[in-house]
């Protein structure tokens, strides 16, 4: 939840406001980074709530890591395909995509 600083309400996350990465992944990792939330991020309780070993933790992190990098480059990919759509329907000019998509894999060439 977030708190907005104007007002003292709070907001929840809609349904569809929740990001790809997170839909893309498995139960099991949803759960492993809710005990590693719950464990502070401590890699040594995640060890032993699992029963495992510290680096056996570790490789699990990395894993989960790579997995939602992944989903990351996919979605800024699917940026580019939503502006190609939005300049065939006309719905953006044609010199507006092209700066879009420009200015999008420079800073994608940067990183």
């Amino acid at each position: 939840m977030v708190y907005s600083k104007y007002r003292k309400e709070r907001l929840f996350v809609d349904k569809k406001d929740v990001p790809s990465w997170i839909l893309s992944l498995e139960m099991d990792d949803v759960e492993f980074i809710r005990k590693f939330v719950l464990n502070s991020g401590s890699l040594k309780k995640l060890a032993k709530d699992y029963e495992v070993s510290y680096p056996t933790v570790r490789i699990r992190l990395d894993r989960l890591i790579q997995k939602i990098e992944i989903n990351e480059e996919h979605d800024k990919e699917e940026l580019i395909s939503l502006v190609k759509k939005l300049a065939i329907e006309e719905r953006i000019s044609l010199e507006d995509a092209k700066l879009i998509i420009e200015k999008y894999k420079k800073e994608k060439d940067d990183c």
